[in-house]
C-alpha cells in the first residue's frame, strides 16, 4: 500500500547590506576579539512554517476558480518585525511589525528550476528593503503575505530570524524565501 508523505516546507535567508553595498557583520564575540577575527557575516538562514492560511491558499490556487489573492509580483509582500515568540500554524502576520511590508522584487516569485528539471518544485520569493525603509534593532521575524495591509492579508509562511539582525536607516535588508512542495 502506498503511503503519502506530501508536505510543503521552506526556508528564509535574511542578508543585511551596509551603505557600501557589502554584507555587514555581526559584532565580534569575545573569542573573535581575542584572536583578532572578524564578526560573522550578517546573513541568516532559518526554516519557516507554512501557515494554515498558506495551506488553504495553495489548495485555493489549485482549484478551478481560485478566490484568494495570490502571493505574486503584484500582491506579494514580505513583512518583518521584532516580536517573535513562537512559530505557529495559526500565525497571521508578524507579532510586532516594523516598517511597512515590502512588495516582492521583479521578477519574483519565480520557479527555482525549469519545469521537468531539478528544483522545479520550489518557488522563490525576494523583497528588498532599501536604505531608509527600516531603522530597527532586533529584527527576529518575517511573514510572506498577499497584501500590503497586513490586517487584510493572508499569511503564506512565517519564520523566525535567529540570530536577530539590526538594520539602520542607511542599511539594505534583503529577504529571500523558498517554498518547496514535496510529494511522496
Amino acid at each position: 500500500m502506498l503511503k503519502d508523505k506530501s508536505s510543503i516546507k521552506g526556508f528564509v535567508r535574511v542578508t543585511v547590506f551596509g551603505p557600501d553595498g557589502k554584507i555587514k557583520r555581526f559584532p565580534k564575540t569575545w573569542w573573535q576579539k581575542l584572536f583578532g577575527l572578524r564578526g560573522r557575516l550578517m546573513q541568516v538562514e532559518n526554516h519557516n512554517i507554512v501557515t494554515d492560511e498558506g495551506d488553504a491558499m495553495v489548495a485555493d490556487i489549485m482549484s478551478e476558480t481560485p478566490t484568494q489573492t495570490k502571493v505574486d509580483g503584484t500582491n506579494g509582500h514580505i513583512e518583518v518585525g521584532t516580536g517573535f515568540t513562537t512559530e505557529s500554524k495559526g500565525t497571521l502576520s508578524c507579532v510586532t511589525p516594523t516598517g511597512s511590508p515590502e512588495l516582492l522584487d521583479a521578477p519574483y516569485p519565480q520557479q527555482k528550476g525549469a519545469f521537468g528539471a531539478a528544483n522545479d518544485n520550489t518557488t522563490q520569493y525576494r523583497a528588498t528593503f532599501e536604505a531608509g525603509d527600516l531603522d530597527a534593532i532586533g529584527i527576529d521575524e518575517a511573514a510572506l503575505i498577499n497584501n500590503v495591509a497586513a490586517a487584510s492579508a493572508d499569511c503564506l509562511a512565517y519564520a523566525q530570524i535567529s540570530p536577530a539582525v539590526d538594520v539602520s536607516v542607511t542599511d539594505t535588508l534583503q529577504v529571500d524565501w523558498e517554498i518547496t512542495y514535496l510529494g511522496s
